[in-house]
């Protein structure tokens, strides 16, 4: 069976081409890491890595002599081995020192010592046959080693599963060589002469025992990951000695009930399972180190950020645990398939040399060794990827860890000790389709591993990078300006100030806070700042081109582009006036071309004061953080009365007195929210807010009409605005034509909606589009307008007029109602008010609510808001 092309065993060419194949990757990769401060930051004029470059040396020293003494001891090696460990070891070396440089510095010190040691077993061949001969003794001393971590066990980083042993900063993880004395027992133990005629079961029973103390060790250390690549191990190695299928199917079973019952009853296991089924549940929490991976691996794109560009850091382990999703965010998809070949080629090598010794022991080892480091390899990578639960093993050579870098290394002195045993025709052995098998799971598994991996970054990184809980985006703020954000006269709302690097977002008109949102490195992003993100980052409105070149060089967008909106900020500070330290809301439209001019809502946060102030922002149980204009739901209960009255106009006459019809139908009485004078009228009863009259009017149109009113005035669905908006509460019924009045809770909208039905009373009928970004600063195009949205009829024009002057304030040009709702659980009062058509300005409208049951004041404050706009 040939699962790769032969060499000469003595080719040293072969295998020193491929060392210095080796040796540039990781010079390069030392090089741009090294550049990279450079590239993100725009300069030359900054403080470089070079750190890493120690660690360089020790590689490059470390195995130049380690090839030199592999050439000597071993002539008919096989060529391959050492430089695809070189590669994968200074992969992972480079990765460490880029993530953490007093880790990277530690992992170097492992990194000499392994080599020390695999230059000093390279001079005792006799290894082999004493790991053999002791078998018993290794494992059980290995057994009662670890289990000595029950008792006195630790963990390097303060807080978590104690699996090692060690002080005075050296740790040892005995489980890590327990792998290894594992494989070297179940190849010495099935190659024994006498084991080979017994039948299956007589095979199995005598290990089990010792497997089965260790696998219940690791539970009772929780260290999952181990017993399972123990478990795995086991079943191939047992599967390769006797080639009987039953043992695949038995361990499948096994494997699947364990689990079950692990998922049932140890909440480790119900953990493990429950965010790998679904790491969408809680992605804060229980999920949140499969989420940042995968958002890592997404980010990584087709050929990754380059080293020391992207933000793997903010994975959590992401020198360990995490490592393989570092890579791939900085080598993108390219890096990751061939870092998934280079294991492929270690585990064909291994299997090859398995195949061309005559010894069972030396095969069984071959095969077992190179199983281990793929089988642990492709458990890490699974669990970075969504493949498989995560198991907490490391990446063999590549992830941080003393313990498991050494115990690898002496994996690959095994391996090539065994090599020199090898035969130029390899010996005919039975049975031989087990070794197929494998070599087709192998090849299985890094396909499915490649699927999953081009599965998220094709398919779901656009949907991974735009996730609120994704920290790329604001850390990628701290080295590229973002757009401003300017009002109508281009006056600053937010702005980006600093240097690259150290860039941070301020809003320079604060009690905008819950309009303009923020754009933190910790809390993400909120209002328009995450609606506009694309514009302020100048992903959308700059050539694509430019926005591919500018991420391809420096692995960020360009700088953001300037968009303005329709608010005026002088507007916008009186709006906030009126508010004060009223609890409510307040909206100022164009009701010709629904550009909003003002959006006030109180009680609003500082965006410039999150880091301090987020905790009290969140547990403020005045909900500042919530836009109150577009969030909030208020119900509408009177303050339909005004589109009541604009829908049944024909049916009444607008200069009689509402009294009539009430006193000959109902017991009701008008029981106005404020006083009227003069003349009573429908139009002064709506203005006045009277309920009598509203339910009235609600008798006359009925049920039906209602609803399809509701339906027109855009009531029955949130809003598409630039801002999160709030889904209405609307029923499907009315039970009465007046439930919406006696029950104000059946009936609740935002203030944005009312705003917009308010306009088209002034629009001839026509519900303009809410418009709150009008135009976007974009190159040498200079300000673009963006799109209108559709508008919508929601009246016959005819008779508009008459209904806006019959709720005419006096002498003043506009027209106004008054509403308020009882309910003591959610007081409101509503203003809502427009300029009259022989207003020759802006036709304006205004809706005001406060979250208090006190209709003068808020008719108060609302006309004391328009007097001043319109300087009456």
């Amino acid at each position: 069976m040939k699962l790769l092309p032969s060499f000469p065993m003595t080719h040293d060419a072969l295998q020193t081409r491929l060392m210095r194949f080796a040796a540039i990757f990781v010079i390069v990769y030392a090089v741009i890491l090294s550049l990279s401060q450079a590239v993100r930051l725009y300069s030359w004029n900054v403080s470089y890595r070079w750190e890493h470059w120690l660690g360089v040396v020790v590689w490059l020293v470390g195995f130049y002599f380690l090839d030199r003494i592999i050439r000597k001891a071993i002539p008919s090696r096989d060529p391959y081995l050492l430089p695809i460990i070189a590669l994968l070891t200074g992969w992972g070396l480079m990765t460490i020192w880029r993530l953490n440089v007093n880790l990277g510095l530690r992992q170097t010190l492992w990194l000499a010592l392994s080599i020390g040691l695999i230059s000093i077993g390279l001079r005792f061949p006799q290894i082999l046959e004493l790991l053999r001969r002791y078998k018993y003794v290794w494992l059980v001393g290995m057994l009662l080693i670890a289990a000595l971590t029950l008792f006195i066990g630790t963990f390097p980083g303060g807080d978590g599963p104690k699996l090692w042993l060690g002080c005075c900063g050296i740790y040892v993880q005995p489980s890590e060589f327990l792998k290894l004395f594992l494989v070297v027992y179940l190849a010495a133990f099935f190659s024994n002469p006498h084991i080979r005629s017994l039948n299956l079961l007589q095979k199995v029973i005598p290990t089990l025992a010792l497997i089965g103390a260790a696998v219940v060790l690791l539970i009772l250390q929780r260290d999952l990951g181990t017993a399972t690549l123990f478990i795995i191990l086991f079943t191939a190695i047992v599967y390769l000695a006797t080639g009987r299928r039953e043992v695949l199917i038995l361990s499948l079973i096994f494997l699947v009930v364990a689990s079950v019952l692990g998922y049932k009853y140890l909440d480790i296991i119900h953990l493990r399972i429950s965010t790998w089924l679904n790491p969408q549940l809680d992605p804060s929490g229980q999920s949140y180190q499969i989420m940042q991976s995968l958002m890592a691996v997404g980010a990584g794109g087709l050929i990754g950020s380059g080293p020391g560009l992207g933000s793997p850091g903010v994975v959590p382990v992401a020198v360990s645990d995490f490592i393989f999703s570092a890579i791939v965010e900085e080598s993108g998809l390219f890096g990751a398939i061939s870092l998934l070949l280079l294991m492929g080629l270690l585990a064909f090598r291994g299997l090859k040399i398995a195949l061309s010794v005559s010894n069972d022991y030396l095969r069984f080892l071959a095969a077992g060794l190179s199983l281990f480091l793929f089988a642990q390899g492709l458990l890490i990578i699974g669990g970075n990827i969504g493949m498989l639960p995560l198991t907490g093993v490391t990446l063999p050579f590549i992830s941080y860890g003393g313990s498991s870098l050494v115990s690898a290394f002496l994996a690959f002195l095994l391996l090539l000790q065994i090599s020199s045993h090898t035969e130029e025709e390899p010996p005919t052995i039975t049975p031989t389709h087990s070794y197929r098998v494998v070599g087709g799971g192998i090849v299985i598994g890094l396909a499915i591993a490649a699927l999953f991996l081009g599965w998220i970054i094709v398919i779901q990184s656009q949907s991974l990078a735009t996730r609120n809980d994704n920290p790329r985006r604001p850390i990628a703020d701290r080295y590229v300006p973002r757009g401003a954000i300017l009002d109508r006269k281009n006056q600053p709302l937010a702005v980006t100030i600093g240097n690259p690097g150290e860039y941070i977002r301020q809003v320079t008109y604060p009690d905008l806070g819950n309009t303009i949102g923020y754009s933190h490195p910790l809390f993400t992003q909120g209002g328009l700042e995450a609606s506009l993100d694309s514009y302020l980052r100048g992903l959308r409105g700059n050539p694509s081109s430019w926005v591919w070149s500018t991420q391809l060089v420096y692995s960020h967008p360009p700088p953001g582009l300037d968009v303005r909106l329709s608010l005026d900020l002088d507007l916008q500070i009186a709006a906030d006036d009126i508010l004060g330290d009223h609890a409510g809301a307040l909206i100022l439209l164009n009701a010709d071309s629904g550009e909003i001019l003002a959006l006030a809502s109180h009680p609003t946060f500082d965006p410039n004061q999150m880091d301090v102030l987020w905790d009290t922002y969140q547990h403020d149980s005045g909900a500042p953080l919530m836009n109150r204009a577009t969030q909030g739901l208020y119900p509408a209960g009177t303050a339909m009365g005004v589109f009541l009255l604009a829908d049944s106009g024909s049916q009444i006459s607008l200069n009689s007195s509402p009294l009539e019809l009430i006193h000959s139908t109902s017991n009701r009485t008008l029981d106005c929210s404020i006083p009227m004078s003069g003349t009573i009228s429908w139009g002064t009863a709506i203005a006045a807010g009277c309920p009598g009259a509203v339910a009235q009017l609600a008798e006359i149109n009925g049920s039906e009409s209602i609803l399809s009113l509701v339906k027109r005035l855009g009531f029955l669905d949130a809003p598409d605005f630039e801002l999160q908006t709030a889904p209405p509460q609307i029923p499907s019924t009315l039970s009465t034509p007046v439930d919406f009045i006696d029950n104000p809770s059946v009936m609740k909208i935002s203030l944005l909606q009312m705003a917009m039905a308010a306009a088209s009373l002034q629009n001839q009928g026509v519900q303009p589009a809410p418009r709150l970004t009008i135009s976007v600063e974009s190159g040498n195009q200079g300000w673009v307008a963006l799109p209108v949205g559709p508008t919508s009829q929601t009246y016959s024009s005819a008779g508009l007029s008459r209904i806006t002057r019959a709720l005419q304030a006096g002498s003043f040009p506009i027209w106004e109602t008054v509403a308020s709702t009882s309910s003591s659980d959610e007081p409101v009062s509503w203003f809502i008010a427009g300029t009259l058509p022989e207003w020759t300005g802006t036709p304006f409208t205004l809706v005001m609510a406060i979250e208090e049951e006190n209709p003068l004041l808020v008719q108060q404050l609302g006309l004391e808001y328009l007097k001043l706009i319109l300087k009456y």
